[in-house]
């Protein structure tokens, strides 16, 4: 297991044996505060520990002042080339910059971004992709962004922060390519005791780009590699949280929070499962993340008796009805209509976690 040093995001500590946190990435034009914070918001509701928001202009980075006084979450600007709007973002509360150095235009500006960070206590991510590779770079590697290429590109923006004295950082080196982006983030992983910040950049839609940052986030956090993690979809963000969730309930990093098992079906179902498994699970989605229980939806009394005893509740299909289980318990049967209503009185009667 890595050890990595800890840094503080608004009071959200990242690396050094914190549990590994979810962030996502704003949509709405940043300069428009009430419509970012209203997302933030609902980013919160779906259990999103840190957020970050574009900074392309002057408007947005002044945006963060009011932003920030409408959410509870730490909050990121993400900058990148203009030095100014990193240090028009920090003076404005943003709690951590997203920036490379060697993109900024010198080291009077790296000074100049370092000395506004370290006087608020403010961290700076190191964010290397595969796409924005320095020239210089990318023809040591004959024009490609393999891992190694991502591993110094990355080293070479923190050493320009050190030589400021600032190393108050945390680093990430995605692509959109899975196997490199696990082998660069295996090699700062040897080569640095920073926070990793983990994703798969341009990982594409909901179902390609979900599967893509679970291969690259879940081998990586499986191996001890990563403090906080971001799933880039072409989605809705609400969906990035709820895939960042589920993958780390999935290792056993996040012990919080429903979760719902169900089996494929085959031909012995007699009832419309997927209907129902789409109606529990959305239904779950809307509890809050203190309600640590397990769901189980079967489709049949084979295997779906016995599964369902070993979840806090669950249901097992018959032709047209099914029963209902509380701990191993059957407690009734009702109807393909009734199913989801009985299951989720069950759920909302219980008392043995919070409400």
């Amino acid at each position: 297991m890595r050890t990595s040093r800890q840094i503080n995001v608004g009071g959200v500590p990242i690396g050094g044996g914190a549990a590994v946190t979810v962030q996502s990435m704003t949509t709405t034009q940043t300069s428009d505060a009430a419509a970012t914070a209203a997302q933030i918001r609902e980013l919160e509701n779906a259990g999103c520990e840190i957020v970050r928001v574009a900074v392309p202009d002057i408007a947005s980075a002044r945006a963060i002042a009011e932003i920030k006084r409408g959410i509870t979450i730490p909050l990121v600007a993400d900058i990148h080339f203009d030095y100014r709007l990193a240090l028009a973002a920090v003076e404005a509360g943003a709690d951590k910059i997203r920036i490379n150095p060697g993109n900024i235009g010198g080291r009077e500006n790296v000074r100049a971004v370092a000395e506004a960070c370290k006087r608020r206590g403010v961290p700076i991510r190191v964010g290397v992709n595969g796409g924005s590779l320095s020239k210089e770079i990318l023809a040591k590697f004959n024009g490609v962004a393999t891992a190694e290429a991502l591993a110094e590109s990355a080293e070479e923006h923190i050493r320009l922060l050190r030589e400021q004295d600032f190393d108050d950082v945390c680093v990430s080196a995605k692509s959109s390519d899975v196997t490199t982006t696990i082998a660069a983030y295996r090699l700062l992983a040897e080569r640095t005791d920073l926070p990793l910040h983990l994703g798969v950049t341009e990982a594409g839609t909901e179902y390609a780009g979900i599967i893509r940052s679970s291969a690259g986030i879940g081998t990586l956090l499986a191996e001890g590699i990563g403090d906080t993690i971001r799933v880039s979809l072409t989605a809705p963000p609400v969906r990035e949280i709820k895939a960042g969730l589920e993958i780390l309930r999935s290792l056993g990093l996040r012990k919080t929070g429903a979760k719902m098992i169900s089996c494929p079906t085959c031909a012995r179902c007699r009832y419309d499962m997927f209907a129902v498994a789409a109606e529990v699970e959305a239904r779950l989605d809307k509890l809050p993340p203190e309600r640590d229980i397990t769901v189980a939806v079967m489709g049949c009394a084979v295997n779906g008796p016995g599964e369902a005893r070993h979840a806090d509740f669950g249901i097992a299909g018959g032709d047209g009805e099914g029963v209902l289980f509380r701990r191993g318990e059957i407690v009734g049967k009702a109807t393909e209509s009734e199913l989801v209503e009985r299951l989720f009185n069950l759920i909302d009667n219980d008392r043995s976690q919070p409400q």
